[in-house]
């Protein structure tokens, strides 16, 4: 951890100029952390830089900041409501040296700064460093001050790149003209891309008909030079300020331009329209039809030559009249066809056999779930359809929202929320994940609402896995309802008590690593491993939570690629922007590890920028008290290469760290936990944070234009009874 200074403005003295001229005097303290930057040549004096945001500490209030090399605090004396009255400048090594002899859990060293023109100003600074000789009181005192928060996890979209536009699936929510072909953008869910730098917007079909290069970010590529030098196109616009008297849309980006007068500027040669924000980033193609142009180009490039032609005669064709094109092509690329889906793969068929009992049952006349549909035999138009077999079972039970009262909040965030629900007439108590639709077809995570859910229902295999035991939807949300953990979240718990015990941490670590276990040998990676994920039961089991990362089907052949995940505990390897699999769930567990032992986390940042580049970076520095075996571990999951942590080329359970633990055991949960959450109730909601608490308990509605324009069928067949939760479902315990 980077040493920082916690600075404490105590109070000021005015000087003789403000005491003889009897001015009013109601002073206040701005604070400028400025950087130093060091000029291109050698020898040439650095500046002195002010990078971040004017502070204005109130008295007796604090503010911190980091040691660096040149870093210097410029203290302003003010008066309000904004007159200069005197200044000082000072380099908080400086300040850092005043207090090298604090004592330990003091208050601070008070230091007195002279200004200019007069004046004192009294400060308190104490010092805070993690140093190698900690002793036994600092061991108490460390992780109270530099735990952190809770931080939500990040998804970057996928960027595609054409003619040096950053192409990203965007979902546009008002009418929108494709820059290319000029026809309207229709879709319900994602209609299109955009381009990251210069907002140009296009179908996904005309994405290869672009012959621009972006005017933002590749205008000097070799790229861009080479097209130049190949095939030219340079013909300015002669834009000027118009005034539209019907509505009309912008060449360039697609939307409307909005206003009464002046609304943008037309082209006086090609009537081509577009912002005042856009015209500056328009490609010069005036008079220039691309969508014909590409099409031509499109044709001539597929005129066979010369020298094909004598290739044709040489090397005869390998494929077969009857062979599927797509099924050679997917077995080129190691990819599985879409005719393959249905086919059993590994560790897959515990998987797949859970989702053929799903409460929304095929129709007669659909194939079934192990066939082609090509293959399915469709009805005769001249007899009726076979009536279906009558059931020999319960139809399964469907529920809604009004089956069930909502307590509490428990966790909230732009997704939506988690609330402590009862089963009416019941006495049972569940918590409910509610998603607002129009979140999840803005963001394009109905696929990962699924696998989701999917995965969820899977945790009902394993003991530390959140159990599903139904899902339902209303034309605003999707319903999660998922057994209640009211022994909170690992968060809250080391919050409350700074650090973890060795054994305590050991343990929770044992069951996290035996859930993770149980998803990769299913092919899935989790991606999202956090405290704030990981739950305790009433007995103070671990239960992992929250499958809204997972991806499915990962192996050495198929990693993945996505930027996803929290800042805080993102592998390496993701940073880099690899392919990756299931090493990032052994590094995520590895910081997760070191947070419990100490009560920080191993790598720290003012910004992200800083903290990605500690994770590639920097290692982690561990005091003496750590046990020797327990650092060893947090060493061999926090390796950089993959290829060589601990859990890919060896099995954790075989470290000695582990070695008091019968993982045998363990599985069946037989070992009982160090720790045991407080629980009054079976609706107890203690061990949750009061910020979720406070919060109401009513749904937040979607936006009314995005559900009125949504085909609900993207959410068909994700109300669900879980098979393996229905008997939970039915014969749960009431409340002791």
């Amino acid at each position: 951890m980077a040493p920082f200074l916690r600075v404490k403005v105590v109070k000021c003295e005015a000087g003789t100029s403000i005491t003889q001229n009897g001015i009013k005097f109601d002073p206040f303290v701005a604070v400028n952390v400025k950087e130093c930057v060091l000029g291109g040549n050698e020898g040439v004096r650095g500046t002195l830089v002010q990078k971040k945001k004017t502070l204005y500490p109130e008295w007796g209030s604090c503010f911190d900041s980091h040691l660096k090399d040149g870093r210097v605090v410029q203290m302003v004396l003010m008066s309000k409501p904004d007159k200069l009255v005197s200044e000082c400048n000072i380099g908080l090594q400086m300040l850092a040296d005043k207090c090298r002899n604090q004592s330990i859990g003091g208050t601070g060293t008070d230091v007195w700064l002279d200004l200019k023109p007069d004046g004192r100003l009294l400060l308190q600074v104490k010092l805070f460093v993690e140093q190698e000789d900690l002793s036994q009181q600092q061991q108490d005192e460390l992780p109270t001050r530099t735990i952190q928060a809770r931080r939500g996890a990040i998804k970057k979209a996928k960027v595609h790149i054409v003619k040096g536009h950053e192409l990203t699936a965007r979902f546009f929510h008002q009418p929108t003209f494709c820059s290319v072909c000029k026809d309207f953008m229709w879709g319900i869910n994602k209609q299109g891309y955009q381009c990251k730098e210069c907002a140009i917007a296009i179908h996904k079909k005309c994405t290869l008909h672009i012959l621009t290069t972006c005017s933002k970010s590749a205008h000097r590529s070799d790229a861009t030079m080479y097209l130049k030098e190949r095939f030219k196109i340079n013909m300015p616009h002669r834009f000027k300020v118009h005034t539209y008297m019907k509505f009309t849309f912008c060449d360039h980006c697609g939307s409307m331009l909005y206003g009464l007068m002046r609304q943008g500027v037309k082209c006086e040669e090609c009537g081509t329209n577009a912002h005042h924000k856009c015209y500056r980033k328009m490609p010069h193609t005036c008079g220039v039809n691309q969508a014909l142009l590409a099409a031509a180009l499109e044709k001539i490039n597929k005129l066979p030559s010369v020298e094909d032609k004598s290739n044709d005669k040489i090397e005869p064709q390998e494929q077969g009249v009857y062979e599927d094109v797509t099924f050679l092509k997917a077995a080129k690329n190691h990819e599985r066809p879409h005719s393959m889906s249905n086919f059993p793969q590994p560790h897959e068929s515990e998987y797949d056999q859970l989702w053929n009992t799903q409460s929304e049952r095929p129709k007669a006349h659909e194939a079934p779930a192990g066939l082609h549909p090509v293959a399915a035999p469709r009805p005769s138009a001249q007899r009726q359809p076979p009536k279906p077999a009558p059931r020999t079972t319960a139809p399964t039970q469907k529920f809604s929202s009004e089956d069930f009262k909502f307590l509490k909040v428990l966790g909230k965030g732009s997704f939506g929320k988690v609330l402590l629900a009862e089963l009416k007439g019941k006495g049972k108590y569940y918590a409910i994940k509610a998603l607002k639709k129009d979140v999840v077809v803005e963001d394009d995570d109905i696929e990962c609402t699924m696998v989701e859910r999917r995965v969820l229902a899977l945790g009902c295999s394993h003991p530390y896995l959140t159990h599903l035991f139904c899902t339902f939807q209303t034309k605003e949300h999707l319903f999660f309802v998922m057994e209640y953990l009211n022994g909170g979240d690992l968060m809250f718990h080391i919050q409350a008590s700074g650090r973890f015990a060795e054994q305590r941490a050991r343990f929770y670590s044992a069951e996290i690593a035996l859930g993770l276990q149980f998803l990769h040998s299913k092919g899935i990676v989790y991606r999202d491993l956090k405290l704030d994920n990981v739950l305790l039961d009433s007995d103070g089991h671990t239960k992992i939570a929250d499958f809204g990362m997972c991806r499915e089907r990962t192996g050495e052949e198929n990693k993945a690629t996505t930027f996803c995940g929290t800042p805080d505990y993102i592998a390496p390897e993701i940073l880099q922007g690899k392919k990756y699999s299931f090493g990032v769930d052994i590094c995520s567990r590895r910081i997760i590890k070191k947070k419990m032992l100490l009560g920080q986390s191993p790598f720290h940042g003012e910004d992200e920028e800083e903290l990605f580049h500690a994770i590639q970076q920097k290692q982690p520095i561990y005091p003496r008290w750590m046990p020797r075996d327990a650092v060893d571990c947090v060493q061999k999951l926090l390796e950089k290469n993959v290829t060589k942590r601990l859990g890919v080329i060896s099995d954790v359970r075989d470290h000695k760290f582990y070695s008091s633990i019968d993982f045998e055991k363990l599985e069946k949960r037989q070992i009982d936990p160090p720790f045991k959450p407080k629980v009054r109730s079976a609706s107890d909601y203690s061990n949750f944070d009061k910020e979720f608490l406070n919060a109401t308990t009513r749904l937040t509605q979607a936006d009314k234009d995005v559900i009125q324009s949504l085909d609900q069928n993207l959410f068909r067949g994700f109300s669900f009874v879980n098979p393996q939760g229905r008997n939970l479902l039915k014969n749960s315990q009431a409340p002791r």
